[in-house]
């Protein structure tokens, strides 16, 4: 038996797991005429598509469907885009998507198989089931809103809010809220949030081999670092980003048919849980001063800035 999976340990999680679900509470369920309001609207057609100034994201943005090709990921994380994409389902034995409206939930065959396995791990480990939130869009590229990446099917986030227990419905899908589990200081988890069942699901979802990182709130990390006792192989994937305080942000190694897709520079050795975790808690991080010059925004990466192959993707039927 693994380390941190005794009977002792996992009774621990099965009682955190009723706690957090007494806490939840019940929401509301939407009546019959909310139900297909919110589903995903074509965005109107550009006034000039094949203008080469157009942002990628104004591009890509508005495929409503995948690209009919072979399945690979296309680029790096933040620049590509996604052929032959495959749609995780809205409900599966141990997950439920979220947000249903933005369409994200698509992402290379690996990346599914992956939520597949780790929900799987996570019932046996306590968590009752995972709750998804972005993935990629169906041709994956930039997105019209939020994330820099998620570009090319292999990153995915996943609510640190236990999965209730009852199938959403679409209105709840779009107004429930992640839970934030960091403390209002921003030095640790919140403890009248944070369960022997958080810490296990992000072992389970660190230790999968496929995995190239997962980004979590500084605080997060700095408690699966005391946690961890001498198990701590896992840790090195764990790292520390701005934010990531309601959910974790899994990022999946390029797969094998994917021979465009290009690699992040590897973790750095150790377990990450030194110095360089003390840094993200010194007040210049916690409390910056405001910059005396407001920051430029970037330039909204285009069409030609990604990958050649990205145009056969855009341009597939």
């Amino acid at each position: 038996m693994a380390a941190g999976t005794g009977p002792r340990f996992l009774a621990g999680i099965n009682i955190a797991t009723v706690a957090l679900s007494i806490a939840i509470g019940a929401v509301s369920a939407a009546s019959a005429q909310d139900v297909g309001t919110l589903d995903p609207q074509p965005l109107p057609p550009l006034a000039n598509p094949s203008d080469p100034n157009n942002p990628a994201k104004e591009l890509f943005g508005r495929k409503t469907e995948p690209a009919e090709m072979r399945s690979e990921a296309i680029g790096f994380y933040a620049k590509g885009c996604l052929a032959g994409a495959e749609q995780l389902p809205i409900n599966g034995p141990h997950w439920q998507v979220m947000r249903l409206s933005r369409n994200r939930n698509w992402g290379h065959p690996t990346l599914i198989k992956y939520i597949e396995r780790l929900s799987e791990r996570g019932a046996r480990v306590g968590w009752p089931g995972l709750l998804i939130g972005d993935m990629a869009q169906p041709r994956g590229g930039p997105m019209l809103t939020g994330h820099a990446s998620h570009q090319v099917g292999l990153d995915a986030d996943i609510w640190l809010r236990p999965m209730p227990d009852h199938e959403l419905s679409r209105q709840e899908r779009e107004e429930m809220s992640a839970t934030m589990v960091v403390a209002d200081s921003r030095k640790d988890v919140d403890p009248k949030v944070w369960t022997p069942a958080h810490f296990a699901i992000l072992k389970a979802a660190a230790e999968d081999p496929l995995v190239e990182r997962i980004f979590v709130n500084a605080a997060i990390k700095k408690k699966l670092c005391e946690m961890a006792g001498s198990d701590r192989a896992w840790l090195q994937k764990m790292r520390p980003y701005w934010e990531h305080d309601y959910h974790f942000h899994v990022r999946i190694k390029c797969p094998e048919d994917s021979p465009e897709c290009k690699h992040q520079d590897p973790v750095p050795a150790g377990d990450g849980c030194g110095k360089e975790l003390d840094w993200w808690f010194s007040d210049a991080v916690l409390h910056p001063k405001p910059s005396p010059q407001p920051e430029k925004p970037r330039p909204p990466i285009k069409l030609a800035d990604l990958p050649a192959a990205c145009r056969a993707v855009l341009n597939a039927p």
